[in-house]
């Protein structure tokens, strides 16, 4: 009997999480997991554990599409790439116009917008939607970022805000984003900022560990401190759990291999961002550090040619305060450069993206979410066209306020050896930007002397090229 709610394809973590999300909230919820080597059955696995009234499965995907209510809503939770594009090939026949086709993945937002067109030249609907909250998130109440075929929002807006997370005053955390694949886009962005703020918390606790010979529960602490403050935050907040858990060994941490990997998202919002000409040096810095984690031998190597430096003789307790600034800081400069490429995307494409709405959709159930957060959705709540955060209020006061601090932070490091990718490229980042004359001069001078690319003058209207016979 057609009378579920909606249909979703994939029971990995995520996939299964959503669907007992769904069903928690009230919806009928139809579940299909296509076959992969390696799963196991965790369609038996899952209505065993969890089938009900409302969860109901099917081996066929023909019959979980007769089991939906039309227009039919069906939610892929399978992996990115030829997986998406694969499933899309296997349901689009079996589908009607109007019904609605939903990616939860990790998908590349050009994927997203080129799937969408293709879909809906079949009359078809499209949906690339951004989940933040990991599988805790998506069990209790994720950040939703949906964008796509704009006509499907009536229809599943009610379905996707019912699992959201919500605000104090019940806002839900999901609205539509935009046309295309801005909803990929976004979630994308999300996790280059998450990128650069993790890495940022590591640098930190680094320098306390290496420094001052400070113990993971003394830093946890401190950590705890800083989250009753205006760092206060999802991450900044599972820290001091992080660093207190014990196992047979002692505190885990101090067990765990310092390798971290990734899945891709952030390394597409570096790449996005070149490709859009808008500078991301904290995203960059913490993909590029995961990269060096991973070569373990060699730097093991590298530190046996190149010994650690001179110990740390200063006051402990006055670098402590100048790392949370310059912990702040550089948060606030990787939240500025992710919404500059949110605008700068905008525009390039067209897409109209609400900066607030986006804002507000992070201060729940992502995994930025935080107090930060708070301040960036009310300023562009009142400065809907501000440009760049950090010239902002309350963004610019306080960075005024720390600046002193995290210079401070960042030369310890630097004296000491102790690598701080993003607390520093952060820096040199906004020292660029406070710049009223940097060195590019130079730079298109000897581009003129070797390529004959031309330059610009000082005295005469931008845009006007210049070129010297430089070897005559």
């Amino acid at each position: 009997m057609a009378n579920f709610d909606i249909g979703i394809v994939g029971l990995g973590i995520m996939g299964r999480n959503m669907a007992l999300n769904f069903s928690r909230r009230g919806n009928a919820v139809a579940v299909f997991n296509p076959d992969v080597a390696g799963e196991g059955d965790l369609l038996a696995a899952f209505l065993e554990a969890h089938g009900c009234d409302g969860i109901a499965g099917a081996r066929i995907l023909d019959d979980v599409v007769a089991m939906l209510r039309r227009p039919r809503v069906i939610l892929m939770m399978v992996k990115a790439g030829t997986p998406v594009d694969d499933m899309i090939h296997r349901l689009a026949p079996r589908l009607e116009p109007g019904d609605i086709i939903i990616d939860g993945g990790n998908s590349q937002y050009l994927d997203t917008a080129r799937r969408a067109a293709a879909v809906e030249k079949q009359g078809l609907l499209y949906v690339g939607c951004g989940v933040s909250g990991g599988g805790e998130g998506a069990l209790r109440g994720p950040s939703l970022m949906p964008g796509g075929t704009a006509g499907a929002w009536e229809r599943v807006r009610p379905l996707l805000q019912s699992i959201a997370a919500r605000l104090d005053d019940g806002t839900p955390c999901c609205e539509w984003i935009g046309p295309g694949g801005s909803g990929h886009f976004v979630k994308m962005v999300h996790n280059g900022i998450e990128y650069a703020m993790m890495q940022a918390i590591a640098e930190t606790y680094d320098m306390m560990k290496r420094l001052f010979g400070m113990k993971a529960d003394e830093i946890a602490g401190v950590f705890d401190r800083w989250n009753g403050g205006r760092l206060g935050g999802y991450l900044v907040g599972i820290v001091p759990r992080v660093l207190k858990m014990k196992d047979g060994n002692g505190l885990l941490v101090d067990s765990i291999l310092d390798r971290a990997f990734q899945k891709g998202t952030g390394k597409e919002a570096s790449i996005a961002a070149l490709g859009l000409g808008v500078p991301v040096p904290a995203i960059d810095g913490a993909v590029s550090e995961r990269c060096i984690s991973s070569l373990i031998e060699e730097r093991r190597r590298w530190a046996g040619v190149f010994p650690s430096g001179t110990g740390f003789t200063g006051d402990g307790k006055a670098l402590v305060k100048d790392l949370e600034d310059a912990l702040f800081c550089s948060i606030a400069v990787a939240h500025g450069q992710g919404f500059s490429l949110i605008q700068k995307a905008s525009l390039e494409f067209g897409w109209g993206l609400d900066r607030g709405t986006i804002a507000r959709v992070w201060r729940g159930g992502c995994i930025i979410q935080s107090k930060m957060m708070n301040d960036v959705e009310a300023l562009f709540r009142k400065k809907p066209d501000a440009g760049h955060i950090i010239a902002e209020q309350p963004f610019a006061g306080a960075v005024r306020e720390k600046q002193q601090g995290w210079r401070n932070a960042v030369a310890s490091a630097v004296k000491h050896g102790i690598p701080a990718p993003v607390l520093s490229s952060a820096l040199a980042y906004f020292d660029s930007y406070r710049s009223e004359r940097l060195p590019a001069n130079l730079l298109q001078a000897m581009r003129d002397f070797f390529g004959a690319h031309g330059y610009e003058r000082v005295d005469a209207p931008a845009g006007t090229l210049f070129r010297t016979e430089w070897q005559r």
